[in-house]
């Protein structure tokens, strides 16, 4: 069966909402979101189809910062390298079930950008600020 594209709000629900099933089930990171970082899921899945939309079609939809909420996170469970990986390797794996075109390679690139930049924010301007650099 093809795969269709992201085309729509309704596909972003949907990767949204697989991805975050996945999540949830992950022994590596699914403990962050549940035991951490508490999260309400009835509350973060429309913040994050929002997010979605506006990243997939510049909807205007999103106005947070989601730094500010992974430093919050990040102070009380550090995040690792390992972490980034394996959101992006759940999110990559949801795409790849779910949709194929060109918004869904836009999706995947923007993926790779936003764990890639997290991952330099949180972790590794830490250790330098750890290391007085």
């Amino acid at each position: 069966m093809k795969r269709k594209d992201i085309t729509q709000r309704k596909d972003i629900e949907r990767l949204v909402n697989e991805f975050y099933e996945k999540v949830k089930l992950d022994q590596e990171i699914g403990p962050i979101f549940s035991d951490v970082a508490h999260v309400n899921w009835e509350k973060h899945l429309p913040v994050m189809y929002d997010f979605w939309e506006n990243i997939i079609f510049q909807t205007g939809n999103y106005a947070g910062n989601p730094m500010t909420a992974h430093f919050k996170i990040h102070e009380k469970h550090p995040f690792t390298k390992a972490h980034f990986s394996r959101w992006l390797a759940i999110f990559q794996e949801t795409l790849n079930d779910c949709f194929e075109g060109q918004n869904t390679e836009l999706a995947r690139q923007r993926a790779l950008s936003i764990a890639t930049v997290m991952e330099i924010k949180l972790i590794h301007t830490q250790q330098k600020d750890q290391q007085g650099f």
